[in-house]
């Protein structure tokens, strides 16, 4: 008896720590809520939301749900929680095409009222994945100067292993 509750205990201790990394696939409702935990980050204090975001701290990075946030003006990346992408900041996101050659186009946020939600359907690396796109559904809103956003991907890895070789 005894033997198999450290059997046990050894089975959860190896299996929990993959329950946030490997099974950390988002949803629409997670993503929606941590846009608008973001948008309350960047109206407290918005030089310390865009560390916390490039950080992927403070929740605002939980399996493979993370914030990006670009400038309004020019589209140049300011924040991201993903880690495949850190390579983006500083780049304008209108230049960015998705592989299937599509723009990722976060131009309608801009002409939205500010806090006003847009969703946009583009191709993205996955983090944890081994630089492969999937599908991805972003949420976006417009923080003052700001547009920022959080998406989820639409496959599990198992499901893109499958689909997308």
């Amino acid at each position: 008896m005894r033997a198999r509750f450290w059997i046990s205990l050894m089975v959860i201790a190896a299996v929990l720590p993959l329950a946030s990394t490997s099974f950390g696939q988002g949803s629409a409702d997670a993503a929606k809520a941590m846009l608008a935990r973001a948008v309350a980050a960047v109206k407290a204090d918005k030089a310390k939301a865009l560390d916390t975001f490039n950080k992927g701290e403070g929740g605002f990075r939980d399996g493979d749900l993370y914030v990006f946030c670009v400038t309004a003006s020019d589209g140049k990346f300011v924040a991201t929680g993903n880690p495949n992408s850190k390579k983006l900041l500083g780049v304008d996101v209108k230049t960015l095409k998705d592989r299937n050659g599509d723009p990722i186009d976060l131009g309608e946020a801009t002409q939205k009222p500010e806090g006003e939600i847009s969703t946009i359907n583009y191709q993205f690396t996955k983090p944890g994945t081994i630089n492969k796109e999937v599908p991805k559904e972003t949420y976006i809103t417009k923080i003052g100067d700001l547009i920022c956003g959080v998406g989820y991907y639409y496959f599990t890895d198992l499901e893109r292993s499958n689909d997308l070789n």
